[in-house]
């Protein structure tokens, strides 16, 4: 089993920046990939930014350029620092997980709320 910590949420005014962190414990030695999804009201839940432990990494194209996704060290932290946030931008952010045997993980999610 993997658990997954979340932080750094928040409120943030359009065009501010805010960084995500995601702590992972647990069973982390079968872990291959990490990063970030998000829910709107409304929507489908999207992938955002994901990264292997080779450090290979993948974007949505619409957030291309204004977020940056990185492992720490011991490839079981990863972050995600979000700059030129958008309106649109807001949602639940989760942190996931994924094994060598594609087992999912999922964080509790963190709320992020781009509003003037």
């Amino acid at each position: 089993q993997v658990q997954l910590v979340e932080s750094g949420g928040g409120l943030v005014q359009p065009g501010g920046s805010l960084r995500l962190s995601c702590a992972a414990s647990g069973s982390t030695y079968g872990i291959e990939t990490m990063g970030w999804y998000r829910q709107a009201p409304g929507k489908q839940r999207e992938s955002v930014a994901t990264i292997t432990t080779g450090g290979s990494a993948t974007y949505a194209e619409s957030v291309k350029g204004r977020f940056t996704i990185s492992a720490g060290n011991a490839k079981t932290t990863v972050h995600l620092q979000m700059n030129s946030l958008k309106p649109e931008d807001t949602a639940v952010y989760y942190c996931i997980a994924k094994t060598w045997v594609n087992r999912w993980y999922w964080g509790q999610g963190t709320q992020v709320t781009v509003s003037s």
